[in-house]
C-alpha cells in the first residue's frame, strides 16, 4: 500500500476518486491535504457519574453543541477534551483509504487534533471528527478555519467501502 504525493493526490481528484468539499488546491501538500476547523465543537457537560464505554454509548448524549462566532475561538483547557468537525467533506473511491492526522505545529503547542482514530476506511463521505485534546500547560485557542489537521490517503489493495455508524456524518448532524 502506497501514501499517494501531491500530483498522485491531484489526479485522484481530477478523475473523481478523491472528493474534497469545499476544496482549496493550496491545501494540497507533498503527501497529505490539509484540513479545515469548523466553526462547531461539542464540549463534553460536567459529569458526575461513570461513563460507560460500551457500543451503544453515544457521545451526543454526553455533549453539548456550539457554534464559535465568527472571529471568536475555543478556549481548550489543559487537560481538557472537545470535539470538532472538519469544515472539508471527504469522499474516498473505494480503492483509497487514508490517516486523519494533527499538524505537528500545533502539537508543540500540546494540541492533540485526532488522539484516538486515526483510520478513515474507503468509501467514506463525511466530513470528519475531530478528537482535540490540549497536553500542553496554557489554555489553547482554537479558530475556526484553521487549517487543523492532514488527510494522508492510501492506495488500498481491494475495493472495500466503510458502512458503519458514521458513515456520511456533517456539522449538521454530529
Amino acid at each position: 500500500m502506497a501514501v499517494l504525493g501531491r500530483v498522485a493526490i491531484l489526479q485522484a481528484i481530477q478523475e473523481g476518486w478523491i472528493a474534497i468539499t469545499p476544496f482549496d488546491p493550496e491545501r494540497v501538500g507533498p503527501a497529505s491535504v490539509d484540513l479545515t476547523l469548523a466553526p462547531t465543537v461539542r464540549v463534553f457537560r460536567k459529569v458526575h457519574q461513570v461513563i460507560n464505554v460500551q457500543e451503544n454509548t453515544d457521545y451526543r448524549e454526553l455533549t453539548e453543541k456550539v457554534r464559535v462566532p465568527e472571529g471568536d475561538h475555543i478556549l481548550i483547557m489543559p487537560g481538557e477534551t472537545v470535539l470538532g468537525i472538519t469544515r472539508e467533506r471527504l469522499r474516498l473511491g473505494p480503492g483509497l483509504c487514508g490517516w486523519l492526522e494533527g499538524r505537528s505545529r500545533f502539537a508543540r503547542l500540546g494540541l492533540m487534533v485526532h488522539i484516538s482514530a486515526p483510520f478513515m476506511g474507503p468509501g467514506i463521505d463525511s466530513q470528519q471528527v475531530l478528537e482535540m485534546s490540549n497536553f500542553g500547560p496554557a489554555a489553547l485557542a482554537v479558530h475556526p478555519g484553521t487549517a487543523i489537521c492532514q488527510f494522508v490517503f492510501q492506495k488500498l489493495e481491494g475495493s472495500e467501502s466503510y458502512a458503519g455508524r458514521f458513515a456520511g456524518q456533517t456539522e449538521d448532524s454530529f
